[in-house]
C-alpha cells in the first residue's frame, strides 16, 4: 500500500512550482549529487504492508522531507518549495480517499560539514492518510 501513496507524494513533489524542476529523491542520495534537492525518507502504520484492497480502515503515512541546500537559506528555498507542492494539497490514490496532506513537525536548518563541503539540512515532517473510497 505504501507504494500508492509514495507515488502521489513524490509526483507532487517534483511537480513543485517552481523555475527549475525541484530534485525529489527517493531515500538515497547518488554519488556526486549536490544541493539543493529533497531527501524523502517514509514511515506508515501498516507493519504488514497489506493491498489497497485489503485495507479498510484508516492508512497514515508520514513523509520525512530533508530540504537539503548549500547554505541555510537554499535549504529554507527547498522547504518552501516543498511546502508548497504538500501542504493542503489533497493528492490522487486509485481506490482511496485522501485527507489533505498537513505538516507534523519540522526543525530549523542543521549544518553538516563532515564532507568537507557545507550541507544545510532542514527537516519538515507531513503526514498523508487515506481510507477506501
Amino acid at each position: 500500500m505504501i507504494r500508492e501513496h509514495t507515488a502521489a507524494v513524490l509526483a507532487l513533489l517534483q511537480g513543485a512550482p517552481g523555475t527549475t524542476p525541484l530534485v525529489a529523491l527517493d531515500g538515497h542520495v547518488p554519488a556526486g549529487r549536490v544541493p539543493p534537492y529533497v531527501l524523502v525518507y517514509f514511515a506508515d502504520n501498516d507493519p504488514e504492508d497489506r493491498s489497497l484492497e485489503d485495507r479498510q480502515d484508516r492508512y497514515v503515512l508520514w513523509v520525512y522531507c530533508h530540504n537539503v541546500g548549500g547554505n541555510a537559506d537554499a535549504a529554507r528555498a527547498v522547504a518552501t518549495r516543498v511546502r508548497s507542492a504538500l501542504l493542503g494539497v489533497v493528492p490522487v490514490v486509485a481506490g482511496r480517499d485522501c485527507w489533505p496532506i498537513r505538516r507534523e513537525d519540522g526543525d530549523p536548518p542543521d549544518r553538516d560539514e563532515s564532507t568537507g563541503v557545507l550541507v544545510m539540512d532542514q527537516v519538515d515532517v507531513y503526514r498523508l492518510e487515506s481510507v477506501p473510497a
